[in-house]
């Protein structure tokens, strides 16, 4: 038995876990449909594929949602987790689901994956027969992520960087290095017998405010800890700035860095693809603007040709949309995509090289660190504040960089703290802000905030 065999069955040996048979399971990949892989309909759709959010915690509330979504037309289902789970806690998260399922009351704001099972799951699953996107936030997925591809989930997001930092304070960071190293490692295990799996970093992060080139640095590096464990297929993402021009920018930029460190790593052969999140911020309360504002992002994620997009809905400012809410919202955007074909590509030269040059300045000094592996010199430039992601609670995070957007709501740094560009680019991003005579820099970014409103 190897060594990561040996970890596995530790780590599903678990009270909350039913008997997991690795025979069967395996068996299962091997012969799954191929439908139910994403990076399958990523070669063979000839389209965006259209991915919204949503999640409760029965069976039966999310087998409701994913027929309305099929009905909507969806591409790809999303699989939300509970709070609970991705804190490791199935214990308080079993206690939920029962009281939802007593109550029909929604006591859990995401499915309890490990208590439901993966043999109840996977009922689900192959019923749609549609991919499904596992959406959680862990920074310890082992047992999640074993759970979720015995079930026929085969497109993992989240990272050791995007699914820590912005949503954790204390979790040690290089534990969640390893934990995700695992991860990969079963990820690659399981492209072996069928399609591959694809794993997905976030880019949103803390969604407020993040520069561009922190987002497209940490997507570059998550992306190179994924490929060389095995992984085969891996999606790189972002989410709307609040800038046309900046969102076909960093798309540009990101798409093309993917491939040159992909291929200079020796991972040429990987799949590669681009995921664009609609707005993640603040949502204005007036239905008929946030329609504009889905509307806008569709538009905008045809001009960078994204491989997919993710979904928001009317109701965002007001709580979990409904099922029928979101619903609309997907067939909006499979209506507006269907209108957009053949839109003419733009982009700005300028901005572009800039944007290159400091996601290379930064990747130049991450890797020339002097540790012997990639998750320790991406872990050493976290803790030197070489990679600072914007309002993360997380301790481990310097939280000097301070952004506000320019006359054109491009986002901008304003203090670099400790990132290793050179004074050429940092003079560049001064150059383009402007504040107003005696206007504050808090009430800027209060006000830079909630541009969408």
């Amino acid at each position: 038995m190897s060594l990561l065999q040996r970890e596995r069955e530790i780590i599903t040996r678990n009270e909350y876990v039913e008997r997991f048979d690795f025979d069967e399971i395996e068996a299962f990949v091997r012969g799954a449909s191929k439908e139910l892989f994403i990076s399958h309909r990523f070669e063979t759709a000839g389209k965006m594929l259209v991915q919204p959010r949503g999640g409760f915690p029965t069976y039966d509330q999310v087998f409701r949602l994913y027929e309305a979504f099929v009905e909507a037309g969806v591409d790809v289902l999303p699989l939300t987790i509970d709070s609970n789970t991705r804190l490791n806690d199935y214990a308080t998260a079993r206690k939920m689901l029962a009281l939802s399922e007593e109550n029909d009351t929604d006591m859990l704001n995401g499915y309890p994956l490990i208590n439901h099972g993966y043999r109840t799951t996977r009922r689900m699953i192959t019923h749609f027969d549609t991919p499904v996107s596992l959406r959680h936030g862990t920074p310890d997925a082992r047992l999640l992520v074993e759970v979720a591809l015995a079930s026929g989930i085969f497109e993992i997001e989240g990272g050791p960087i995007t699914y820590l930092l912005p949503y954790s304070k204390n979790f040690p960071l290089d534990k969640a290095f390893l934990y995700w190293k695992y991860v990969e490692r079963i990820c690659a295990l399981y492209s072996e017998l069928n399609e591959p799996i694809n794993r997905e970093s976030f880019g949103p992060l803390s969604a407020t405010l993040q520069p561009p080139v922190i987002v497209i640095v940490i997507q570059l590096l998550e992306m190179l800890l994924s490929l060389e464990e095995g992984v085969r297929s891996f999606s790189v993402s972002f989410s709307q700035t609040g800038s046309m021009i900046q969102d076909v920018v960093t798309a540009n930029v990101l798409r093309k860095l993917a491939r040159h460190y992909a291929e200079a790593f020796g991972y040429g052969d990987a799949r590669i693809h681009l995921v664009y999140h609609q707005w993640m911020g603040a949502f204005p309360y007036d239905k008929e603007l946030s329609d504009a504002l889905i509307t806008t992002s569709t538009v905008i994620a045809a001009m960078v040709g994204a491989d997919k997009i993710i979904t928001k809905t009317r109701n965002e400012a007001f709580g979990i949309p409904t099922p029928e809410a979101n619903a609309r919202a997907v067939a909006s955007v499979q209506y507006t995509l269907g209108m957009l074909r053949g839109i003419p590509a733009v982009s700005d030269a300028e901005e572009e090289e800039h944007l290159e040059r400091m996601v290379t300045e930064i990747m130049e000094a991450v890797l020339n660190d002097g540790a012997d592996t990639l998750w320790r010199q991406t872990f050493n430039a976290i803790k030197r504040g070489w990679i600072d992601i914007p309002f993360s609670p997380h301790v481990i995070n310097a939280n000097e960089v301070i952004t506000i957007r320019d006359s054109g709501e491009n986002i901008r740094i304003l203090e670099r703290g400790r990132l290793p560009i050179s004074d050429r680019s940092f003079a560049y991003e001064q150059s383009k802000i402007r504040l107003e005579q005696g206007q504050r820099v808090v009430e800027k970014i209060i006000q830079d905030i909630g541009i969408m409103q």
